[in-house]
């Protein structure tokens, strides 16, 4: 599923994350978006201040209603843990300007590992081999190592990010070659 896919299937699950985003501006779709809470999220969660029941109903009541139009208009979108890793996996390896809203909770080093499965595999006319994950990623290598087993459908592979901006490509717990995303 793409980012644009993921944004379009988002409900609101409860106030677990829920994050105001465009989905227009830059290349990938997804604008720069800011640590703070949604305006809209922070007057659902404001109706709290309110002491009196019926003020704090009221409150809810209205606020509730501008959250429901923002998701229905498109300008609030939701996104939990799940989709979040999902949005992660089908980024990684490319530079992307800002996923902070997509960071937000995990452990740093579960961001610079990606696990997937060889859909398949061949060379280049360089002789360097051009990787298509299951999830549909082409990772090409840019080193000249040669392989110990060559990458068939169905290999296990770790990605992890390297020195400079690299990446390197483990295939069925063999040692690495250097890698990048081409899509």
């Amino acid at each position: 599923m793409t980012l644009r896919e993921m944004a379009g299937r988002a409900g609101v699950p409860g106030l677990a994350l829920v994050v105001g985003m465009g989905l227009a501006g830059t290349s990938y779709g997804v604008e720069r978006v800011a640590s703070a809470v949604s305006p809209v999220i922070q007057a659902v969660l404001d109706c709290r201040k309110a002491a009196a029941a019926e003020a704090r109903l009221a409150c809810y009541d209205a606020a509730v209603s501008k959250l429901a139009q923002a998701v229905g208009d498109g300008d609030l979108v939701s996104f939990d843990r799940e989709q979040r890793r999902e949005v992660r996996r089908q980024a990684f390896g490319f530079n992307l300007p800002s996923l902070s809203v997509v960071e937000r909770g995990e452990r740093p080093e579960e961001m610079g590992v990606l696990t997937a499965t060889v859909r398949s595999a061949s060379r280049n006319s360089e002789g360097r081999w051009v990787i298509v994950l299951d999830g549909g990623q082409v990772w090409r290598q840019t080193d000249s190592i040669a392989l110990a087993r060559p990458p068939r459908p169905g290999s296990a592979v770790v990605i992890q990010k390297a020195a400079l901006g690299s990446f390197m490509i483990s295939v069925d717990g063999h040692p690495g070659f250097r890698a990048r995303r081409e899509d």
